[in-house]
């Protein structure tokens, strides 16, 4: 028996709805994570982008546990001398909730080329409007 190997003609992509609202940030992020690199189906390939569209709305509602609001710290640095930068994840949620979670989605997805073809089919949305009604979106709870 043959290891079956999925093809580029057999790849069936669909879209999804999730509504962050009241989720927790890093249990959304794995179920989002799952179906962007589409371990969920039954013809999974590790080395193939399989995965369907996730169109993500109210991501400025979702919640985190614990004492992360102000204990989560965003770094990034300007390569300039000096230059590292932070803000805390409450200030984060205020100005940019898509960049929450698309941070929290792009840790769980490889870091190679791969992981940078799969990101590309993740749209997030504040509020509940969102362009995609054209592709007939399944809602996921």
């Amino acid at each position: 028996m043959k290891t079956f190997s999925a093809k580029a003609e057999d790849i069936d992509r669909k879209w999804y709805l999730i509504d962050a609202e009241g989720k927790v940030l890093g249990r959304l992020a794995t179920q989002i994570a799952l179906i962007l690199r589409g371990k969920s189906k039954p013809t999974y390939t590790p080395h193939m982008d399989l995965g369907d569209y996730v169109v993500v709305i109210n991501a400025e509602k979702i919640k985190v546990t614990g004492n992360k609001l102000k204990g989560k710290v965003y770094r990034y640095h300007t390569f300039y001398p000096g230059g590292l930068k932070s803000t805390t994840l409450e200030v984060l949620l205020q100005k940019k909730p898509e960049f929450v979670v698309k941070k929290a989605v792009q840790g769980m997805i490889p870091h190679n080329k791969l992981g940078r073809a799969v990101i590309k089919k993740l749209k997030i949305y504040r509020g509940n409007e969102h362009p995609h009604q054209a592709q007939k979106l399944e809602r996921v709870d």
